[in-house]
């Protein structure tokens, strides 16, 4: 594993924005196909890549299975499942390129597919052909299947002040 990055800022998403931003992203790709099928990269792809291949009406949808992260730590990029084919008229589908590490391996299996993420961070940013949200580099994003709601002490107890 590499040594922790320094996050500054984290950016949690609802299942609701989610819904919305992975709308947007079909939005976005519906005038770029047709598209043969939606190829997910697992597992942070599979929510999104549903909604897409939903509003798209495409319903092939197979996946690309790697692993890359252990909690926030990214190390070497592990391919699980690869998908066969150059990906021509294919969409791969991702939450989020972040260094661009997993999608320039991705990129090398399906060279001609389109790859769309629902965010993105400028250091990957320019592996993908399209994305919805730009985020900073230093920003951990908290996804919905990584959360949970729990009790948050108000404020002014954080700071030590209290009755």
């Amino acid at each position: 594993m590499t040594s922790p990055r320094p996050f500054t800022k984290t950016f949690p998403v609802s299942w609701e924005e989610l819904h919305r931003h992975s709308r947007a992203l079909a939005w976005r790709l519906l005038d770029l196909g047709p598209w043969r099928s939606v190829i997910a990269v697992t597992r942070g792809g599979l929510v999104p890549a549903a909604i897409v291949a939903r509003e798209l009406d495409v319903r092939l949808v197979d996946t690309i299975c790697v692993a890359s992260y252990d909690d926030r730590e990214q190390g070497p990029v592990t391919v699980l499942k690869s998908a066969v084919g150059d990906g021509a008229d294919h969409l791969i589908i991702d939450d989020l390129v972040d260094t661009g590490r997993t999608a320039e391996v991705v990129r090398r299996m399906l060279p001609k597919a389109h790859f769309a993420t629902v965010y993105a961070k400028p250091k990957g940013r320019p592996l993908v052909d399209t994305f919805i949200t730009e985020v900073s580099q230093d920003t951990w994003i908290l996804f919905p299947w990584d959360i949970e709601p729990q009790f948050a002490p108000p404020i002014a107890n954080a700071r030590g002040a209290g009755r």
